[in-house]
C-alpha cells in the first residue's frame, strides 16, 4: 500500500484508539508529513527499533511495539527452550517508556513466553547482566540511548547478553513481517502479573549485579581508604543512571558525591539539556556550576540508558576539559593494565577489543603490556561477540572493551557498554593518580609523552526523513564512485570498502577484508593517519572519523585540521549543494 492508503487504514482502524486518531486527524492536510509517517514501516535491525514517537508504521508507538514483540515472540518459539527461558525486559525514563515495556509483556505473556520485567527503570548494562544471571534467551530494553527527546527505541539482547546478531535480527525480522499491523496477541497486564506470566524483578538482580562490578576493581582497598577524599560531581542528565551509580559508588568507599539537582530525577523531556548525551561538552554545563560551588575537579555524566559515560576534568588552569570517548577509553586501559601488571595479575592471553573507528593509542598501550589488540566493527554487540567466543573457547581472557563514542566495559559481567561500572572506575582512577600528586588530566597528558600524541576528530552531518537517507546513500556511492586518492597531500595507500568485503592498495592489488560486511569506509594514509566514514546504524546521520599521530599536539592538530577540512568539502557537496 501507499502512504497514503495506509494512513488512511489506520485512521479507519477500530484498533486504534481516539488519542492516536486524533494525531492522525491533525496531519490530514499534511501529505509530506503523512508520507514521512507511513512510507515505511520502522526499520528493525541489530539495534531493534528506533525512531521519532508519534502515530505511524515510521514512528515509534504501541502499535508498532506490539507488532515487532509479536514477531520477536513468533521467533522465540522456533528456537529451542526460546518460550520458556523468556525475555528480561527493562526500561529507561524516556517518554512512553514505562507503557511500551508493559505493552512488550503483555505480548510475549499472552504468546506464552516467560517473562521478567523490572520493576522501575533500570540501565541497559543492569540488563544485560539479569539476561545471563537470569538464565533468559532475550532481553528488551525500551531506550533510544542518547538521541534527543523525541526518540524512543526498542534494542533486543541474546541470551549471551549482548544485542542481538544480524543474522538473529534478519530472522526476527522475517517473522515480524508475517504479523500484520494490529495483528498481534496481547493480555491483561495487572492479570499477567498476577497469575505469575510475568515477573517483576528488581533488588535481588540489582545485588548480584552490584557484586559483580565491585569484583572487577583493581584497587579496591585504595577506595575504601581514600575514596571519601574526592570530591565528585555527577550527573544522570534526567535518566536511570542515578541510582545505580550512586549506589555503586558508595559501596565502592566514594562516598563524597554531589548529583546536580536539576538533573537528577528521571525525565524524558530532557529538559535542561538538547540532547541528553554526554558527547556534548553542553551537557556538562550544570555540572561544572556544582563543581565550583563543591570544589570537584572532577565530574562524570551518564545518558539515559547509563551505557555511555562522559568525563570532564579540571586543569590547572582552571578550565575544564571535557574528555572524549577515546581519551577517557584509554585512560582506563592504562589504569586496568598498569594495576594488573602492577600486581603480577595480567594474564598471558590477555585481550582488549575495541571498534574499528577508535584511537590507535589503544593499540600502543596493548602493546605496551603485551595484550592482544582486537578491532571489531561499530556497534557494541561486535565487542560482546568476542566476549562470548573468548568465554567458549578460553582462547583470550577479555579485560577491557571500548568505542570511541564513549561506550567502556571491564570484566565481562555485562556484555553491553556499562557507564555504571566505568563510572567508578573513572573514580577510582581519579584516587589512584591523587595518590601520586597528579590530577585526571595530568594523567592524560602522561599517556601522550609515553605513546605519542595520538589524536582523534569525529563529526556527524544530521539529514532527517527519506530525503535525508537518499542523500547519506548517495554521499557514500560517490566515495565508490570516485575514490579519494589522496588528502592533506597525503596519498591514500589502502581504501577499505566493508560493503564489498574488500582492501584496494594504491598499487592496485585488492585484499579480502576480515571482517563482516557493512556500510563502511576506511582510508589508510601514508604516515599512519585514517578516515572512516559511515551512515549511523540508530540515528540519521553519516558519521566522519579522522585519526592521526605526531610527537607534537600542535602537529596532529595541525593534520587533522587540513584532513577534516577536504574530506568535509568532500561530503557536503553531496549531501547539502542543491
Amino acid at each position: 500500500m501507499s502512504a497514503m492508503e495506509t494512513y488512511r487504514a489506520w485512521c479507519a482502524s477500530p484498533a486504534v484508539d481516539a488519542a492516536t486518531k486524533a494525531e492522525l486527524a491533525a496531519i490530514g492536510n499534511d501529505p509530506n508529513e503523512i508520507e514521512e509517517r507511513f512510507y515505511r514501516s520502522l526499520e528493525f535491525g541489530t539495534a531493534g527499533l528506533r525512531g521519532i514517537l508519534g502515530a505511524g508504521t515510521n514512528r515509534m508507538n504501541v502499535y508498532v511495539v506490539r507488532q515487532a514483540t509479536q514477531g520477536l515472540a513468533d521467533y522465540l518459539k522456533t528456537v529451542s527452550g526460546g518460550a520458556e527461558k523468556g525475555v528480561c525486559i527493562a526500561y529507561d525514563s524516556r517518554r512512553g517508556s514505562e507503557r511500551f515495556a508493559r505493552e512488550t509483556a503483555a505480548v510475549l505473556a499472552a504468546n506464552g513466553v516467560r517473562v521478567c520485567l523490572f520493576s522501575r527503570l533500570h540501565a541497559v548494562p543492569q540488563l544485560s547482566f539479569a539476561v545471563r544471571h537470569l538464565g533468559c534467551m532475550a532481553g528488551v530494553v525500551i531506550t533510544a540511548s542518547h538521541n534527543p527527546a523525541k526518540y524512543n527505541g526498542y534494542k533486543v539482547y541474546w541470551s549471551h547478553g549482548g544485542q542481538c546478531a544480524p543474522e538473529q535480527a534478519a530472522s526476527i525480522l522475517a517473522c515480524i513481517n508475517t504479523v500484520p499491523m494490529f495483528g498481534e496477541t496481547t493480555c491483561d497486564f495487572d492479570a499477567a502479573v498476577a497469575d505469575g506470566r510475568i515477573t517483576m524483578i528488581g533488588d535481588a538482580e540489582d545485588e548480584a549485579y552490584y557484586a559483580a562490578c565491585l569484583s572487577v576493581l583493581p584497587y579496591p582497598e585504595l577506595l575504601r581508604e581514600k575514596g571519601a577524599s574526592l570530591p565528585i560531581v555527577y550527573t544522570p542528565l534526567h535518566g536511570s543512571g542515578n541510582l545505580p551509580v550512586r549506589e555503586l559508588l558508595r559501596r565502592a568507599g566514594v562516598s563524597n558525591v554531589a548529583v546536580v539537582p536539576e538533573q537528577a530525577e528521571p525525565d524524558g523531556a530532557f529538559p535542561t539539556v538538547s540532547a541528553p548525551n554526554p558527547e556534548d561538552p553542553n551537557a556538562f554545563r550544570l555540572a561544572f556550576a556544582l563543581a565550583e560551588q563543591t570544589g570537584a575537579r572532577v565530574a562524570l555524566a551518564t545518558d539515559p540508558d547509563a551505557d555511555r559515560l562522559g568525563v570532564a576534568v579540571k586543569r590547572s588552569d582552571g578550565e575544564w576539559a571535557v574528555l572524549t570517548g577515546n581519551q577517557i577509553g584509554c585512560l582506563l586501559l592504562e589504569h586496568l593494565l598498569s594495576a594488573l601488571s602492577e600486581k603480577g595479575a595480567l594474564p598471558k592471553n590477555g585481550a582488549v577489543v575495541k571498534s574499528l573507528v577508535s584511537t590507535q593509542l589503544a593499540d600502543a598501550i596493548a602493546a605496551r603490556y603485551g595484550v592482544a589488540m582486537i578491532d571489531v566493527l561499530t556497534g557494541f554487540r561486535f565487542i560482546s561477540e568476542q566476549i562470548d567466543r573468548f568465554a567458549a573457547t578460553g582462547e583470550k581472557t577479555f579485560l577491557f572493551g571500548f568505542e570511541e563514542s564513549y561506550g567502556f566495559l571491564a570484566g565481562g559481567h555485562s556484555r553491553d557498554k556499562d557507564a555504571i561500572l566505568s563510572a567508578v572506575l573513572a573514580a577510582e582512577m581519579c584516587v589512584s593518580y591523587a595518590e601520586r600528586g597528579m590530577t585526571l588530566y595530568d594523567g592524560l597528558q602522561a599517556l601522550y609523552r609515553t605513546y605519542g600524541y595520538y589524536k582523534e576528530r569525529v563529526a556527524s552531518y544530521t539529514l532527517e526523513g527519506k530525503a535525508g537517507m537518499e542523500r547519506i546513500a548517495a554521499a557514500m556511492q560517490s566515495l565508490r564512485d570516485d575514490p579519494v586518492r589522496s588528502l592533506a597531500g597525503l596519498p591514500v595507500r589502502a581504501a577499505e570498502d566493508y560493503a564489498a568485503g574488500v582492501r584496494l592498495c594504491a598499487d592496485g592489488a585488492a585484499e579480502p577484508l576480515v571482517l563482516p560486511k557493512t556500510n563502511l569506509i576506511r582510508l589508510l594514509l601514508d604516515g599512519g593517519a585514517w578516515v572512516v566514514v559511515r551512515p549511523s546504524g540508530t540515528e540519521p546521520k553519516l558519521k566522519l572519523y579522522i585519526g592521526g599521530r605526531d610527537e607534537s599536539e600542535a602537529a596532529v592538530d595541525h593534520l587533522l585540521g587540513a584532513l577534516h577540512a577536504e574530506i568535509d568539502a568532500r561530503l557536503r557537496s553531496v549531501l547539502f549543494d542543491k
